[in-house]
């Protein structure tokens, strides 16, 4: 059978198609753990402006740094497989509690203005999201927003990535396989080069380019508060041996200090009330992940399970 990724049109959620669109949003969540959005409200030339001057800045800022990493590791030459990097080019920008926009250096005037204001539309377009999730999984109205709040508000970052031409992409990763640890993910990649995978049912899928799309995909909080109903997916960056990929890809995560646990209200709908995931502080799960993030996430949350025991948080504050 032929999958067919999930490409989500957003305007129809504005109309009498409402209900079919919500649906499919619902499946993708429940099913693929990703999917594909157009018409999503974001001006497609403020899209292309970011495209533009993010190709731009790598390639007078980046472009060389990366040729001389991969000369001085020899990896043109590569015989056997490389698991301990990626073959990728990347800088991160913190927007939310605060940014440092102004800390990052050769970053020009108006590249930083435009991903500043790129960012704005992410972050808006993440708690639309966040609200149609709560909406298709009964929760009540913000609770997800809520949830990722902590007391100074949620993280929210940017990882802007480039993926050069790779002489031997069988052997070196893009990217290697991850799931990605935060809330939800919004993903401008490039409509030319491809190369982003998901595993699906034993299979890798690609991720389809299209032009002015923003790809969705569902981080492990997430499952965690939807106790497994959605759940986030592994997923990939085949290099390619011709054509710069790029990826800018908009973390919008809990605050650090944000308590995590699954959602009262769907454990009292479950015939089966144990809790299966467990209940922890964000950032002691960042910790745990920046150290096995290439590993499977089931053992991640185990770890955090042995922790809960050891520190009781409190009583569940039930919203």
């Amino acid at each position: 059978m032929e999958l067919t990724f999930p490409v989500i049109d957003f305007s129809k959620l504005n109309g009498e198609e409402r209900a079919a669109a919500m649906e499919m949003i619902k499946d993708a969540c429940e099913n693929w753990g990703f999917f594909e959005l157009v018409n999503h409200g974001i001006s497609h030339e403020l899209m292309d402006t970011v495209e533009r001057l993010t190709k731009e800045h790598y390639r007078k800022c980046m472009e060389q740094r990366f040729k001389e990493m991969v000369a001085s590791k020899g990896l043109e030459a590569v015989q056997s497989e490389i698991n301990d990097m990626d073959w990728e080019s990347t800088f991160f920008l913190r927007h939310l509690p605060e940014s440092n926009m102004s800390e990052i250096p050769d970053l020009e005037e108006d590249y930083r203005k435009v991903m500043k204001e790129f960012a704005v539309e992410l972050e808006k377009l993440a708690e639309q999201l966040l609200d149609l999730l709560c909406e298709n999984l009964g929760l009540e109205p913000g609770y997800l927003k809520k949830v990722f709040y902590g007391s100074k508000g949620p993280t929210f970052g940017t990882k802007v990535s480039n993926y050069p031409p790779c002489p031997k992409p069988d052997l070196i990763k893009g990217l290697r396989a991850h799931t990605d640890a935060g809330g939800i993910i919004l993903l401008l990649q490039d409509d030319k080069v491809s190369g982003l995978q998901l595993l699906k049912d034993g299979q890798w899928i690609d991720v389809p380019p299209m032009k002015h799309s923003i790809v969705i995909n569902l981080g492990d909080q997430l499952e965690v508060i939807t106790n497994g109903k959605y759940k986030s997916v592994m997923h990939r960056v085949i290099a390619q041996t011709d054509g710069t990929r790029m990826s800018i890809a908009s973390f919008y995560n809990p605050g650090s200090d944000a308590v995590i646990y699954p959602a009262p209200a769907l454990l009292e709908k479950e015939a089966d009330k144990s809790q299966v995931y467990p209940k922890f502080v964000f950032e002691d799960y960042m910790n745990l992940y920046a150290d096995l993030k290439f590993q499977a996430k089931e053992p991640r949350f185990e770890a955090m399970k042995t922790v809960e025991s050891a520190v009781n948080l409190g009583p569940i504050a039930t919203v």
